[in-house]
């Protein structure tokens, strides 16, 4: 947790950028019945009846200090997936990175192996060397900010019915993009300080 707070409360280094990243299942649903449209004292109407279209995954990458984040939709959430969202961050969002210093959580797929598992280990080991995984302690994962993240698109984006991936992209292109050009960000507050005070009873009794 500590290495996590403290790499949170240093200056931005553009040759080894804090990158948290996260993932979430997304349900497509669909409306049985048209929904009735906006009218004059009237907000639009939609019938509780829905049909369900599967699902998707949804991956982040959100940079706090740059204010910018980056969605990519997937159909499933595998191995492989993670794999090419590893590729997909080291080749794509940080070419020039020395090493991309990634915040995730402890889900089984997490893991630099996972590039073995798609590429040949020549490829592999190129990516893999781009990365310094930073795993959450178990159940705090709230200290992935990317969680946040995704907190704020699911109050803002994602309370309606989305039927399919398509819809789901362009809402999450029409609500990425002005958070990016406007470079929000989340401001982080809780710090070494803080969590050896509020957290005493994690720590050794000879450290509280």
């Amino acid at each position: 947790m500590e290495e996590t707070l403290d790499m949170y409360a240093e200056p931005f280094d553009p040759r080894r950028p804090v990158v948290c990243t996260d993932e979430r299942p997304c349900q497509l649903l669909g409306d049985v019945l048209e929904p009735l449209p906006i009218q004059p004292g009237h907000a639009r109407r939609i019938d509780h009846e829905y049909e369900r279209k599967g699902t998707c995954n949804l991956f982040i990458a959100f940079q706090p200090l740059q204010g910018w984040r980056h969605l990519k939709l997937t159909e499933r959430r595998t191995r492989a997936d993670f794999a090419y969202w590893l590729k997909e961050l080291a080749d794509v969002h940080f070419p020039d990175a020395e090493v991309i210093r990634l915040v995730l959580d402890n889900l089984n797929t997490h893991s630099l192996s996972t590039l073995y598992d798609v590429f040949d280990p020549a490829e592999a080991h190129r990516i893999a060397r781009r990365f310094e995984l930073h795993f959450t302690p178990k159940h705090g994962s709230w200290l992935n900010m990317a969680e946040l993240e995704f907190s704020i698109l699911a109050r803002q984006c994602l309370k309606q019915r989305v039927p399919s991936i398509e819809v789901m992209q362009v809402l999450l292109d029409a609500w990425q993009q002005p958070r990016n050009a406007h470079q929000s960000t989340i401001h982080w507050h809780f710090s070494v300080s803080d969590a050896r005070t509020r957290l005493a009873s994690l720590y050794p009794a000879s450290l509280s």
